[in-house]
């Protein structure tokens, strides 16, 4: 149904009303409203606009009229899309004056009338997502170490984040999953040297050590010590030397003991890869399950030994130390070609961490043959053995000498030494 106009209003009315000029037409249409320079006192002319677009849209029941206007009020026709003027008891048919006045006042209020306050239920979701926001924000940063105190999960969400960790976080199992793929995946070497440091470090506390293993990663790090580039092979040897602590992960370590031989003493000598090398031997060394597999390597340790600096020969010492001690291991030491230049490390003037240690290796040797009985009978060792220089006179004479060195603990650990 179309909407209903309200009843005409002659010339004298509308100037009579302060509206200005008229314009012929039926009714007041959206974009014709004759409001003028002169409307009347405190009608502002925004209020025209307004009203064009408020008897151009859906209808609505207005509030009640202004006093002034007695007791005419605006109610909703019948079936149409109008408005009409409706009389109450005491009140009468309005005016033509009445009626414009009273649409400029309708008008006026139609702009507070088309904005509402939101529903009570809006409200209350607006309170949810927000509170769901700031607990989301509250978990993110949780994670985070406050004051310096224990280890806390890194909240880190993609793999290459969990690269960037310090030495003191602990990832979870999920975390540490997340940086075996990357590892298996990358061809970066930025990027795996990195993952090899967080592994490495992590592989420092015992629990990562088994969760590592269960989740496949010694292969997968394991596989890193055959990549040409040094400092990736360092990496992957030094992660490999914290998961060895694990007696259990050993087994599955055991398999790179050849490799890494072949790497150690072939390598840069004195290099940060060869020093990583030596320390994972030692470390699969200090039980006896694995020491049978570095037999054919024992004159070469020996190499390293008399070439390296003062690092790599503590190094290499603490290795054989570990050999040293099973009497299975006896006769392969003691028949190594080790060159003479050998005994120089019994001189006094060699530093304390050295001698007390190649005095320990000599000790360790007698106590095993003590057990295995070879005092007694002469052992078939070949000349330039390593047997041939322990037990020849020229270190007979360092012993001695030794006898007068300046440091308690040399001393005491020479009079063990039994005179040959």
């Amino acid at each position: 149904m179309a909407q209903r106009s309200p009843a005409p209003v002659s010339r004298a009315a509308w100037s009579q009303a302060g509206l200005g000029p008229r314009r012929d037409g039926p009714g007041l249409k959206r974009g014709e409203a004759g409001l003028g320079a002169a409307a009347a006192p405190g009608v502002p002319r925004r209020g025209a606009h307004s009203l064009q677009l408020f008897t151009a849209s859906a209808p609505l029941t207005p509030a009640p009229a202004p006093p002034r206007l007695g007791a005419a009020a605006w109610t909703r026709q019948a079936g149409g899309g109008g408005l009409t003027l409706a009389s109450f008891p005491g009140g009468g048919a309005q005016t033509p004056v009445s009626f414009l006045r009273g649409q400029v006042a309708l008008a006026r209020r139609s702009t507070a009338l088309l904005w509402r306050p939101p529903s009570a239920p809006w409200v209350a979701a607006g309170l949810v997502l927000g509170a769901g926001a700031c607990y989301c924000v509250y978990r993110l940063t949780r994670g985070r170490r406050q004051g310096g105190g224990g280890h806390r999960l890194r909240p880190s969400r993609s793999a290459e984040d969990l690269t960037n960790g310090s030495h003191d976080d602990v990832l979870n199992a999920e975390q540490l999953r997340k940086l075996l793929y990357l590892l298996e995946s990358t061809e970066d070497p930025v990027v795996i040297e990195r993952a090899l440091v967080t592994l490495g470090n992590s592989a420092a506390f015992s629990a990562n050590q088994v969760i590592i293993r269960e989740l496949g990663g010694i292969p997968i790090v394991g596989s890193k010590i055959n990549n040409p580039n040094h400092s990736i092979k360092e990496k992957a040897l030094n992660a490999l030397n914290n998961l060895s602590v694990n007696v259990e992960n050993q087994i599955k370590i055991k398999i790179y003991i050849n490799q890494v031989c072949e790497d150690v003493f072939a390598g840069p000598l004195n290099s940060a890869m060869q020093l990583a090398g030596l320390r994972l031997l030692t470390n699969m060394t200090v039980t006896n399950d694995h020491q049978h597999m570095l037999n054919n390597y024992i004159t070469d340790l020996f190499h390293v030994l008399l070439t390296g600096n003062g690092s790599t020969k503590v190094q290499v010492l603490k290795l054989l130390l570990n050999l040293s001690e099973n009497p299975a291991m006896a006769e392969g030491l003691l028949g190594a070609q080790v060159d003479s230049s050998f005994l120089s490390l019994y001189d006094s003037h060699v530093a304390k961490e050295i001698l007390l240690r190649v005095l320990t290796l000599f000790q360790n040797i007698n106590n095993c043959l003590e057990k295995e009985g070879h005092l007694a009978v002469q052992p078939t060792f070949t000349k330039g053995s390593l047997f041939f220089l322990l037990y020849g006179e020229e270190c007979a004479q360092k012993m001695r000498a030794l006898l007068y060195h300046h440091d308690a603990d040399v001393k005491e650990k020479v009079t063990i030494i039994p005179k040959s």
